[in-house]
């Protein structure tokens, strides 16, 4: 249902990775702005949306778009059909040059999200979904390989993700009275693409984060077999008033696992 803006998303977001690896790999440092609310800026976040943003708006002219580094405008809801864009996931990471940062491209229609594509541009990774057609991955050179959360369950079996860049008081006591396998820190939405291809189970996030954060990524997850939901267990919706995801959320591959 959604063919023609799969391509077009999938194309754009390995454009951007392009030109985010060019900047990533001349740049001997990094030139950081930084915005309102202390959020870094760099040229490969502005690149990487002009790219994004100018592929999406000429295929697409009467979809809204909702992206971190464009000026936001409310408009968008009245229009059924919203990209949810950020074009570079994880700028931390990118300035730590680390290499665990993500392009992000995911469409709502109606307030829930039909399809995603999360982009690895130093890997060259792309992770797609689209809604009841299953997520996969599909890796430089190789077929595309269909995703599924793993099946474990149970304390002391599960592994978790956390983020690289954003601990918090919550998730060191929910580490501290569980007992998980294993713990792995990683920026981005890589977390998620993590329980998606079943390589961790959870993923708890307490802090705000932005619908261009989580949109893509709950797609992927959910089209896996996964759970995403908020933390007080409803429903995340996109192209909303207020952008921000202010009550957390929790990524997990079974009901089993809902700590």
């Amino acid at each position: 249902m959604w063919k023609k803006e799969m391509e077009v998303a999938k194309a754009a977001a390995k454009e951007a990775g392009k030109a985010i690896m060019e900047i990533y790999s001349s740049a001997e440092e990094t030139e950081i702005e930084y915005k309102d609310g202390g959020s870094p800026l760099t040229k490969a976040d502005k690149a990487a949306n002009d790219i994004i943003v100018s592929a999406l708006r000429q295929n697409f002219p009467r979809y809204a778009i909702l992206s971190e580094e464009e000026k936001d405008s409310l408009d968008r809801l009245d229009n059924d059909l919203c990209f949810i864009v950020d074009p570079l996931d994880g700028t931390k990471e990118f300035i730590k040059r680390n290499g665990q940062f993500t392009v992000n491209i995911a469409l709502a229609y109606r307030h829930r999200v039909v399809a995603g594509v999360i982009y690895v541009p130093v890997t060259k990774e792309l992770y797609f979904a689209e809604k009841d057609q299953g997520a996969y991955l599909l890796e430089e050179g190789g077929e595309a390989v269909r995703l599924k959360v793993s099946g474990r369950t149970g304390k002391g079996r599960i592994r978790m993700v956390m983020s690289n860049s954003h601990g918090c008081k919550e998730l060191d006591d929910l580490l501290s009275r569980y007992e998980f396998e294993s713990f792995v820190k990683i920026g981005s939405s890589l977390k998620g693409c993590m329980v998606a291809k079943g390589e961790a189970e959870v993923y708890y996030r307490y802090n705000p984060t932005m619908e261009w954060d989580t949109a893509a990524m709950q797609c992927i997850v959910e089209e896996a077999g996964g759970i995403f939901r908020q933390m007080d267990d409803t429903e995340m919706l996109y192209n909303r008033e207020n952008s921000l995801n202010d009550k957390g959320f929790y990524v997990i591959n079974h009901m089993q696992n809902r700590i």
